[in-house]
């Protein structure tokens, strides 16, 4: 344990973890998986740990994402930082970004109220921030041609378009990171799309470019491809003829 605060672990293993969560079932934890390289998420260690301290039956468990992916993907984490709260093995809530406020309600609710287990089907439906819900409202009124054309005019509003999660400034994950400062580093300029804003578009761009993953690089409104080919391109000179 890194910490002097008891309740507070920093997560070494798959078993390990496993360890801690399963000591006491009935016990609220919250499980912060974050990423050493993504702003959002030093803020958000402070906020957990505060957290930490301010209620000591609670459980916290800080896991490193890319270090301990086993976890990360067993919780369908796709970008950080991303809170899940559990009673023993049961999801109460998931909450995805740096929502401080929205995160110390949570765990003041499950913590000082009565908790009652729900459905895993119903404890993701915890209210939705304001840009979820304009996305909700998209997808009932947005027909399938019309998202069509709206995502070919996301994909031609620049010569590069990246379609990554988060922002060059503030990425959600290691390969919209790794990408973008690939092509920081090569110079080429590029605008960006964030996924993570848009359900809609997330899920059209995969059928549409037939590729199931992000981030996309997009050259002249058609697919180059992922993290992989694009650092093969650069590497072999094809990225610069690309977009020449």
């Amino acid at each position: 344990m890194a910490s002097q605060i008891t309740n507070l672990y920093e997560v070494e293993s798959t078993p390990h973890f496993q360890e801690l969560l399963s000591a006491d079932l009935q016990r609220i934890s919250l499980l912060n998986f974050w990423a050493p390289w993504a702003e959002p998420c030093k803020q958000m260690n402070e906020v957990v740990k505060e957290l930490a301290k301010k209620y000591p039956k609670l459980l916290v468990l800080n896991i490193e994402a890319e270090t301990h992916s086993e976890i990360a993907e067993s919780f369908d984490v796709e970008a950080v930082p991303l809170f899940v709260v559990l009673q023993g093995h049961t999801l109460l809530e998931r909450i995805s970004g740096a929502d401080a406020p929205k995160l110390t309600q949570a765990i003041a609710t499950h913590i000082t109220g009565p908790v009652v287990p729900k459905p895993q089907s119903a404890t993701t439906q915890s209210p939705a921030p304001t840009s979820d819900a304009v996305v909700l409202e998209t997808e009932k009124t947005e027909t399938p041609e019309e998202l069509e054309e709206r995502m070919r005019a996301l994909m031609n509003q620049s010569k590069v378009v990246l379609f990554m999660k988060g922002s060059p400034d503030a990425p959600r994950c290691g390969f919209s990171r790794k990408i973008s400062t690939l092509l920081k580093e090569n110079n080429v300029e590029f605008s960006h799309f964030d996924i993570l804003t848009d359900e809609a578009v997330r899920q059209g761009l995969k059928k549409l470019n037939d590729w199931p993953t992000f981030p996309q690089l997009i050259v002249k409104g058609e697919l180059v491809g992922g993290l992989d080919i694009v650092q093969e391109m650069v590497d072999n000179g094809e990225l610069k003829e690309a977009i020449a």
